[in-house]
């Protein structure tokens, strides 16, 4: 068969996470059409994050994830695929924190993704990075990469996706890069946003409809100390510790940068903020009615995980887990835009972005 009639597509993934994207991934489908894409292996460094994927994605393939640095991964032995999804490591790219860039110890882990694509040159690949990403090294970070996909054979395709435009309940802006093999006559177009401007996207229908069952999983309460519990009946729905007016027993003794997540709660009115691992020092999000954090199903809904969806590990990692990954709901439109692209069906489209 000719590469480019391929319908099934396999799927390798590195720094999979605990399977954001290969949820989206494997759901996605388009109607009337045989395209479609299946999992065929996967790479993570953490054991409870790689146990949360098997359990999830490849319950009959557990092998199928390689649980290990990427670093000593065994390239030549990883078996051929026909695409391949990457949300590189971000932490040397966020905004929030240094922003080494390529000087920090993750930011050379998207070469990882390169040799992949070198090695096996799949018809197409997705890579994830933070929005920051292109203002990494004063840009240079993102030149650099977009170089190295062109370089290694791929018509590349970089926007900034805003998921809450695209019926995730969270504001989380995310750089992707689909990246089409030069020899094939395809052209991928960035999804409209159009169809999702009417779906309430706001934190309180996210977490409360349909109400989460007191037994769901992942789902147990941070104990919350009496002093937190204090501070937070003074906060106001959308106030963190420092626009709200607390007294002077409860502030915080902080200086230098006021960061604006310390002990903010949700705005029920409005998608949530974008949800991370952390959670102490009041980092954890909050909830917009009851003085408390949220559980982890609560974060695992406005990550658009089904309630079923369950992560291995102590309460710990699976805070971690929801917060690296991927949003399945808005990962999933981009994977059925490409579908689409393969199998030669028009879409609504807008114009790439690369910048807020």
């Amino acid at each position: 068969m000719n590469k480019s009639e391929i319908k099934e597509f396999r799927l390798g993934e590195l720094f999979c996470g605990p399977g954001g994207l290969a949820l989206a991934a494997t759901t996605a489908q388009i109607d009337d059409s045989e395209y479609k894409i299946v999992h065929k292996w996967a790479n993570d460094y953490d054991l409870d994050t790689c146990n949360t994927y098997r359990r999830n994605i490849c319950p009959d393939d557990p092998d199928s994830v390689l649980c290990g640095d990427v670093r000593k991964l065994n390239i030549e032995q990883l078996g051929d695929i026909d695409a391949l999804a990457f949300g590189f490591p971000c932490n040397d790219f966020s905004l929030v924190g240094e922003q080494k860039g390529f000087d920090g110890t993750f930011g050379p882990l998207y070469t990882y993704g390169v040799k992949v694509l070198k090695r096996y040159q799949p018809l197409w690949f997705l890579a994830e990075n933070v929005g920051g990403l292109r203002s990494a090294n004063d840009g240079e970070a993102f030149k650099k990469i977009k170089k190295d996909l062109v370089d290694v054979g791929y018509k590349i395709y970089p926007n900034l996706y805003k998921f809450e435009e695209y019926g995730v309940p969270q504001a989380r802006h995310r750089m992707i890069i689909i990246g089409i093999r030069k020899d094939l006559p395809f052209e991928y177009k960035i999804p409209s946003t159009k169809s999702y401007e009417n779906i309430d996207v706001t934190s309180k229908t996210a977490i409360e409809e349909p109400p989460i069952r007191t037994d769901a999983l992942n789902n147990e309460l941070t104990k919350q100390a009496a002093h937190v519990v204090e501070r937070l009946t003074y906060i106001k729905p959308g106030q963190n510790a420092f626009t709200a007016d607390i007294p002077e027993h409860l502030q915080l003794n902080v200086k230098g940068a006021k960061i604006s997540q310390i002990y903010k709660r949700l705005d029920p009115t409005k998608p949530a903020y974008t949800v991370t691992g952390s959670g102490g020092g009041g980092t954890h999000i909050y909830h917009y009615a009851e003085p408390r954090a949220l559980t982890n199903r609560e974060r695992a809904r406005l990550q658009t995980f089904p309630d079923n969806y369950f992560f291995e590990g102590s309460k710990e990692s699976v805070r971690k887990q929801i917060g690296m990954a991927v949003p399945s709901k808005g990962a999933k439109v981009i994977f059925e835009a490409i579908l689409k692209t393969f199998a030669g069906i028009s879409y609504e489209s807008i114009e790439a972005k690369e910048s807020e």
